[in-house]
């Protein structure tokens, strides 16, 4: 097996790997974090070693739903006008207006992010939207998901569903980096899911959506212990083992026995 195609599993600059013994704050993504409690062995492999994962291709249909509301509840925004959909749901909200708010959805750039100053690792996100609650005074975070299925978006079924329990861990993420920004945060978030309705007889140019709230209560209590925890990891002068749940690890694994 040649260098060359070895060097290129690995990434050619250092600095988004995790350096031991460094005082500069480590930054990690929302994503990140999420990689790092499905997978401890290739979050390591990953941030500590530089191996780069498989590259994907952009979600084009959910990022144009995702621009598309941004542009629309911006203007409410604008307006401090509640959108339709809070008045659907009887919520006495509105788009929460803030001067950094475009840079808080840009999760590549900017985000929103606090140090931990315990690890020294700096957790940041990207959001979709946070809405007002002008009964609370509180904030209150909201993520959009767009997708298309034949059944109808049912709260029990979406929450419970083993596709969607990283979505809870991203809201609960969220609520608590807010929180560290020293926001009024509440636990009840919302996915507002869009759903592409297949039932029409023809495309004809348009994928009619039926869009749908479905209320989350976040949990952000996990989240310091496993700061911690993962602080360990990038310590550790060990990879960690393989995880028998983990496709990747199981894909490795097995192609080392080749």
């Amino acid at each position: 097996m040649s260098d060359e195609l070895i060097s290129k599993g690995f990434r050619s600059s250092t600095t988004s790997m995790y350096q031991k013994g460094s005082n500069e704050p480590f930054s990690i993504s929302r994503s990140k974090f999420s990689n790092f409690i499905n997978c401890p062995r290739c979050f390591y492999l990953d941030r500590v070693k530089g191996l780069k994962e498989p590259s994907m291709p952009g979600w084009a249909l959910n990022s144009a739903v995702d621009d598309l509301l941004k542009k629309e509840f911006d203007k409410h925004r604008k307006e401090k006008t509640p959108h339709p959909i809070m008045k659907e749901y009887k919520l006495n909200f509105i788009p929460f207006d803030h001067p950094d708010i475009d840079k808080w959805r840009q999760s590549l750039s900017s985000g929103i992010s606090y140090l931990d100053k315990e690890t020294n690792l700096l957790i940041k996100g990207g959001i979709d939207d946070v809405w007002y609650d002008l009964d609370k005074e509180e904030l209150v975070v909201v993520d959009y998901k767009a997708q298309s299925n034949n059944t109808p978006v049912e709260t029990k079924a979406y929450l419970e569903s083993k596709y969607h329990q990283g979505y809870k861990r991203q809201m609960d993420i969220y609520v608590h980096i807010l929180r560290n920004m020293n926001f009024k945060v509440s636990n009840n978030t919302f996915f507002m899911v869009c759903n592409g309705e297949k039932t029409n007889d023809e495309f004809g140019n348009r994928i009619d959506f039926k869009t749908v709230l479905v209320p989350y209560e976040a949990d952000p209590s996990w989240i310091p212990d496993k700061i911690k925890e993962m602080k360990k990891v990038l310590e550790s002068e060990d990879i960690p083992d393989y995880n028998i749940d983990c496709e990747s690890c199981i894909y490795l694994a097995s192609a080392a026995t080749l």
